[in-house]
């Protein structure tokens, strides 16, 4: 009787390293403290990828490699600090790595394969994988080609399905909220309607929240496709009741009716780039009601400064607990909070749908029971 085949056990993990991919976030260096220590903790070695995966790709690009050793010295006292100290990109995608040819075109092709060879090369036996949908797509093509693999969810727009909520989103939602409460003193003074535009690109999670939050007059969303005259009703509204001011939040993929996102950029390799969305309504906004208008963009003040408290502890969690996963032999999962409790998903479900603010849901219900305009 033949006997059943058994896979080979895979060797055991001596060293890790860990990449950070797509925009910036609040958390980032918090979730590199907590792999970096935990990893320790075990025995392992942690090295920082640069820039995504350029360290691997591109090691000549960099004086001292493209590797970063980080040890528990190396991270110390970073937990507070915005940014990444390792670097991220939103270029280079491995699954459509932009390629020169000799015409003069790029065309995009799929590098995973040299990815696989460069993390072996570089004795690296598991990854840490850091980032939003673009990051964990390639995280879970990487698993299914035998890297041993962990995601952790990062997006300051909270749509990575999955999780309740990503590291980095709380920051980006307080800080906006500030914003707009300074605003409001402002637009007072010159009785003017002030449009501010926040990050969003498909889903309007910042912009609702913050905009709640802050007492705005409009919310406009990319759930939500909006008439523009529904906004302008509402502007005239507060003015004819001698409310001599107005404040209109936009995430930066709101869309009128019939209308598309506002794409300013598209390069191979990269994600889109969206924008000119607040302007475009501002515009609108200051011709159809004859008042006076104004647009702030917040922009990529919302990726920066130090992480609220809430998102350091997440942070922290989320990357103790993506060692913890590889120290229990799992792989193509991501870290995700089921409060009260960090649980694992699979990859490919984390990265398969994202997470669009329910039309129905609690909050766009209290932000219509509070008059608040949605555009519709």
């Amino acid at each position: 009787m033949a006997s059943k085949r058994r896979s080979a056990p895979r060797s055991p993990i001596r060293r890790i390293g860990i990449s950070t991919g797509g925009g910036d976030a609040p958390g980032l260096n918090a979730v590199i403290r907590a792999v970096a220590l935990a990893a320790h903790n075990h025995g392992w070695d942690t090295v920082g990828i640069r820039d995504g995966y350029n360290g691997i790709f591109l090691p000549d690009q960099y004086s001292d490699g493209g590797l970063i050793p980080l040890t528990p010295e190396r991270v110390r006292g970073i937990t507070h600090l915005g940014g990444t100290i390792i670097g991220t990109t939103n270029a280079g995608n491995p699954l459509k790595y932009p390629v020169r040819q000799r015409d003069g075109r790029v065309v995009e092709v799929d590098r995973t394969d040299d990815l696989v060879k460069g993390l072996s090369a570089a004795g690296i036996d598991a990854v840490v994988a850091v980032g939003g949908d673009g990051s964990l797509t390639i995280a879970s093509a990487l698993a299914r080609k035998g890297v041993r693999i962990v995601g952790v969810p990062k997006t300051i727009d909270n749509d990575l399905s999955r999780t309740v909520v990503t590291f980095g989103f709380d920051t980006a939602v307080s800080f906006a909220t500030e914003c707009i409460d300074r605003l409001h003193s402002t637009a007072a003074s010159h009785r003017r309607v002030m449009v501010v535009e926040v990050m969003g690109r498909y889903a309007g999670w910042i912009a609702l929240n913050a905009g709640v939050s802050a007492t705005a007059d409009a919310i406009l969303i990319p759930e939500i496709p909006y008439d523009i005259e529904k906004v302008v009703d509402k502007i005239q509204e507060r003015y004819a009741s001698g409310r001599g001011f107005a404040l209109v939040v936009v995430a930066e993929g709101a869309k009128a009716k019939g209308g598309r996102h506002s794409v300013i950029e598209k390069k191979a390799g990269s994600a889109e780039r969206l924008g000119g969305a607040g302007a475009q309504i501002g515009e609108l906004l200051g011709r159809l009601t004859g008042r006076d208008t104004r647009v702030v963009v917040l922009g990529h003040l919302l990726r920066g400064g130090s992480p609220t408290t809430f998102d350091r502890l997440i942070s922290l969690r989320f990357g103790a607990a993506a060692v913890r996963a590889l120290a229990t032999g799992r792989s193509g999962v991501m870290v995700a909070l089921d409060p009260p409790t960090v649980r694992y998903v699979p990859l490919a479900e984390a990265a398969h749908r994202m997470k669009l603010v329910p039309v129905d849901c609690d909050t766009i219900r209290t932000a219509r029971e509070l008059g608040i305009c949605l555009g519709d």
